[in-house]
Order: structure tokens, then C-alpha cells, then sequence
């Protein structure tokens, strides 16, 4: 597409308005006249979890790199999160992160995180979004189908349905985006069109975990960090966590890897946080008032769908976040991973990518973020011998090097440092074999 004509820049259409939509529908705000959001849950104006979003009532973990596009794209945002009433702290100071036998070096990084659930964080830049003037939402419309040119070569629209009366509508677009989470139904719909679906990599997990919300006591001095665990796997398969999240409350999360989930009772649940190694954990679950029932999640395996192997690719229609990629949640890498390639789709479109390249270049740019990304998660999770799927050469040299990093980084501010950098995806997972980190991990 060229500046000089911006005659198929006048509507675009984004499926689903979860985080990801709604960033997208952000960006694409900035180059098309019109932007639609078709949402197939109701949408209320509060902080909520929808039926279609089943994780959002469990811990998140918004990672520095995503808050940075965030608070691009939103300016001022992280004082509406204060003002919500959640944090907004020191990643490296606030944290009391248990891991490899000690809690990870606490220290002053210069890097913002933010404790807030999912629901509120997802209202306020809703908010932001929808006060945006050529951005509309439409929820309670599921898309049936693509619409597509008669030689099949671009995506012109997509067939709607309202939950109201099932009526259908024909809604046509210059670009459509499925942002729609992990049930996506784009490789289907691509084989509708006479396209293959792309190819799709697993590696499952087995992971289950448990949620439930406390009260929290203002004065508590723990609110001012986040508390976690990680297990020193294959020895350990549990991790938990307790966020002092809006309203004065606790969100604390716990669960494991292979089938060592949390139980839904009160207490089995109970039983299982006193197991875990960070008594902060257990003192929470303990001392504070209760506010919801157990929440369960099964999460069965990772997904990636290779769309940037496909050697043909209809012009008009993209894929992003969850649809693409689904992570093991207990990384916290979702949110973050859908604003990195929402906004490399920004700089596309400011890069004035021809129309028919939009597609390639997108898939290509974005995969770069998806490798790193996968490269962690599925890292650490092939610590376990239970994992199954194609595992990454040299695997087993790296994780017992991250291992040593993980040792190193209870004592050495250094090493903590670049290792939060990582995992927060401000650097690449090589930065931690330069020399300067190599060294201090092996002499730690």
C-alpha cells in the first residue's frame, strides 16, 4: 500500500476484542479511515471476564516489553492503572521470586512492571480504544466466513451473524485481521478458498492450575511486590504466584506441569500452596479473607501455526496474537507477544508495503518475535522429560546453562539483571551467553 493511494485504506475490520483486538484495532486506527471490532461474547462497560476468554480470571503477567507498546500507543496509561488502584512498581525490586533453592537478587532496574488483573487492564484500554473517533464495536457478532474476490486472491469482507436474531451481514473491508484467540478459524477458512492451512507445531504440557482471589489488608507490606515461585524443574513441576492486583486484593495462582495440578477444593488447594517453597504464598491463602470460589484451567499443549511457511497467502486478510501462537500461560508471554507484532503491523504500514506484499512481509517480520518467544517457553518446559514434540537442538546444553544462570542470578545483580531482561523480551535469549554474563555465571 502507498501513501500516494490510500483509496483501500477505508475500513478495516478486526476479529475479536480481547487484547489483542484491541490493539490492533489501535493501530489500524492510524491508517484507515474506519475501523470495525467484531466481538462474539457481549461486551459491558466494566472490568469483566467474558465467556470466551476462560484465562482471563487467572494471574497475568503483562511483561515489560509489552507494557513499553502499551504505553507507546496509550500515553499515560500507566497512571490509569494507578489510578485503578493497581500497581505500577520496580520489576526488580518489587519482586520476592523464589527459584533454585533462594529468592532471585532484588535490586533497582530502571524497568516498570504492573500488577492488575486481566479484566481491568483489558477495560482500560478498551476505553482508550473505543473513545477513538473512526473505531467502533460490535459485540455479539461471530464472522461465519470470508468474503473473497472471485479469483480467490483477496479477502473483501467477512458474513457476520448477531446473536440478537442470527440475521447475517455482509460487512465489507479492505483489510481483515483475526485477532481471535486461540480457536481461531483461519486455517479453516483458507482451505475454504482453495488454500492450504498452515502447518501447525505442538508441545504439550499437561499444565493445570488453580485461582482464587483474597482480600488484601492495604497495609500489608507485601503489596508492594509480586510474589512467585518457580519450580527447579524436572525435580520440582509446581509454580505459583499472588499479585496484589485493584480493589484492595490478592489474585493467587498455583498449579504444575504433567498433571501435578492444584485441586478445586478448599483443602487440597490449601495443601498444595503449603508445599510450595515461598511461604508468602501460603501465609496469603491462610490469613486472608477468601472473595471467590477455585477457579480451574487446563492448559493441554503449546500451538503455533506456521503461517510464514505458506507459500500462498490471499491479500486482504491477516492473523495475529493467539491465533497465530498460543504459549504455556505460566510465562506470562500472550499479552506482550500480540502488542511485539502489532507493532511491527504498524511499521509496516508506515514502511508503505505494497498491497500484495502486506501479507508476506507481516508473517516473515513477526516470526523473528514468535522464535524468540517459543524458544524460551518451550525451553523451559522441555526440562521435562513428559514434554512431547520436536525438541530445539542443543536443548539439553542450554537449559542446564540457563540452570547456572538461574543459581547466578540469586546473588549477582548482573546476572539477574540480563536474565530479567530476557524474560521480560526486552533482549534476546542469546544476550545471556555474552561474555560478560558467560563469565559471571560460570565463576557464580
Amino acid at each position: 500500500m502507498q501513501n500516494s493511494d490510500n483509496s483501500c485504506r477505508k475500513h478495516a475490520i478486526v476479529i475479536g476484542a480481547s487484547l489483542g483486538g484491541l490493539l490492533t484495532a489501535r493501530v489500524l486506527s492510524s491508517h484507515f479511515e474506519k475501523v470495525t471490532i467484531l466481538e462474539k461474547d457481549t461486551v459491558n462497560g466494566s472490568p469483566e471476564s467474558r465467556k470466551g476468554q476462560p484465562q482471563t480470571r487467572h494471574l497475568h503477567g503483562l511483561l515489560p516489553a509489552g507494557l513499553n507498546i502499551i504505553s507507546h500507543y496509550f500515553p499515560g496509561i500507566q497512571d490509569e492503572i494507578k489510578e485503578s488502584g493497581a500497581n505500577v512498581m520496580d520489576l526488580a525490586a518489587s519482586m520476592k521470586w523464589y527459584s533454585y533453592g533462594g529468592f532471585k537478587k532484588q535490586f533497582d532496574i530502571g524497568i516498570n512492571g504492573v500488577t492488575v488483573s486481566r479484566p481491568m487492564l483489558e477495560y482500560i484500554i478498551r476505553k482508550r480504544v473505543m473513545a477513538l473517533p473512526n473505531v467502533e464495536l460490535r459485540d455479539g457478532a461471530s464472522v461465519k466466513q470470508l468474503m473473497y474476490t472471485a479469483d480467490q486472491l483477496k479477502v473483501t469482507g467477512v458474513i457476520a451473524e448477531h446473536k440478537e436474531d442470527a440475521r447475517p451481514e455482509a460487512l465489507l473491508a479492505d483489510l481483515v485481521t483475526d485477532a481471535s484467540g486461540r480457536g481461531s478459524r483461519a486455517p479453516q477458512w483458507l482451505k475454504e478458498m482453495g488454500y492450504d492451512a498452515p502447518e501447525v507445531s505442538e508441545v504439550k504440557v499437561n499444565v493445570g492450575y488453580a485461582t482464587r482471589i483474597y482480600k488484601r489488608d492495604p497495609h500489608d507490606e507485601r503489596g508492594k511486590n509480586w510474589i512467585f515461585y518457580t519450580p527447579e524443574a524436572p525435580k520440582e513441576t509446581r509454580f505459583g504466584g499472588a499479585f496484589p492486583i485493584e480493589d484492595s486484593r490478592w489474585i493467587v495462582t498455583v498449579g504444575g506441569w504433567h498433571g501435578d495440578s492444584a485441586p478445586p477444593d478448599e483443602k487440597g488447594y490449601y495443601d498444595y500452596i503449603k508445599d510450595l517453597p515461598n511461604p508468602d504464598i501460603y501465609d496469603i491463602v491462610k490469613n486472608c479473607e477468601p472473595l471467590s470460589e477455585i477457579i480451574q484451567y487446563k492448559f493441554p499443549l503449546s500451538l503455533r501455526r506456521h503461517y510464514e511457511k505458506l507459500k500462498r497467502f490471499p491479500s486482504g486478510f491477516l492473523v495475529l496474537g493467539d491465533a497465530v501462537t498460543s504459549f504455556n500461560p505460566t510465562y506470562g508471554q500472550g499479552m506482550s507477544s500480540a502488542a511485539l507484532q502489532v507493532a511491527e503491523l504498524d511499521k509496516l504500514f508506515k514502511d508503505d508495503v505494497a498491497e500484495g506484499q502486506i501479507a508476506k512481509q507481516y508473517f516473515k517480520r513477526t516470526k523473528k518475535i514468535i522464535d524468540n518467544i517459543w524458544q524460551l517457553a518451550t525451553g523451559e518446559d522441555f526440562r521435562f522429560t513428559e514434554t512431547t514434540g520436536k525438541r530445539p537442538p542443543a536443548i539439553n546444553f542450554i537449559n542446564k546453562y540457563v540452570a547456572r544462570v538461574h543459581k547466578a542470578a540469586l546473588s549477582d545483580e548482573v546476572v539477574c539483571g540480563a536474565f530479567l531482561k530476557v524474560m521480560g523480551l526486552l533482549k534476546p535469549p542469546t544476550s545471556l551467553f555474552h561474555p560478560k554474563i558467560l563469565w559471571r555465571v560460570l565463576t557464580a
